[in-house]
């Protein structure tokens, strides 16, 4: 259900602000799966979840237009007194 975090300036400000996560999902997860996955990986409790699609870009390679695949992220609120940091050990 999971895939990997997504890391951007949106999401570290989103993280800091308002103790929110993203994370990429796989396209045909649902909410309580990406919940019930988020609570037993990492031991915390889930305050909310919210989906977003995301369209994949076009791209140009030398004379042909290649799409991106579309892709699932999902906004994860954690309830206070809790954090998931996924950059903590890196130096």
């Amino acid at each position: 259900v999971l895939l990997s975090p997504h890391i951007s300036e949106k999401s570290s400000i989103s993280m800091e602000k308002f103790n929110t996560v993203i994370l990429k999902v796989s396209r045909n997860s649902t909410k309580r799966e990406i919940k019930h996955a988020v609570q037993n990986l990492f031991n915390i409790k889930v305050d909310s979840v919210k989906t977003a699609h995301v369209k994949g870009k076009k791209k140009r390679q030398s004379n042909r237009i290649v799409y991106r695949s579309d892709w699932k992220k999902a906004y994860i609120k954690v309830k206070k007194g809790q954090n998931l940091h996924f950059m903590s050990n890196v130096e």
